[in-house]
């Protein structure tokens, strides 16, 4: 099965700030699985170690994310493209949630038909829109 993992999962694997639920950490197990990442996240996590928001554990650089995703996670990362753009657009607003970055990776999981596993709650408003989401509790 293939999931797509929001940025917040990200920070984790590199902050230890939370832990997975046993059934998040059931799926990232399977081998079995395809672990995707949008690009957006990517942006989002080299934004957040600029500007000192996020202390990444053993003295993890900026440079070094796209090998730590790739080589030491395993996920792939998934470009943005413009049918995700699209979706984008057509996706219903809510006033409680704002967040440029984490609407274009709903688009994309909603667009690319994978589930998509995140900590941030606000995610939920867009079951209704049909995003499949795994939600990992803090």
């Amino acid at each position: 099965m293939r999931y797509l993992i929001d940025t917040n999962i990200l920070v984790m694997f590199v902050t230890k700030e939370f832990e997975l639920t046993k059934d998040v950490q059931t799926l990232l197990d399977d081998y079995e699985n395809t672990f995707y990442i949008c690009s957006e996240s990517i942006k989002e996590f080299v934004h957040l170690m600029q500007h000192n928001k996020i202390k990444p554990s053993k003295g993890m650089v900026v440079l070094d994310v796209f090998d730590f995703v790739e080589n030491q996670l395993g996920f792939i990362v998934k470009y943005v493209k413009k049918e995700h753009l699209k979706r984008l657009a057509k996706l219903e607003t809510f006033k409680e949630h704002t967040d440029p970055s984490d609407r274009l990776i709903i688009a994309m999981a909603l667009t690319e038909e994978i589930p998509v596993i995140s900590s941030d709650s606000y995610f939920r408003y867009y079951k209704k829109q049909g995003l499949d989401l795994i939600f990992n509790h803090k």
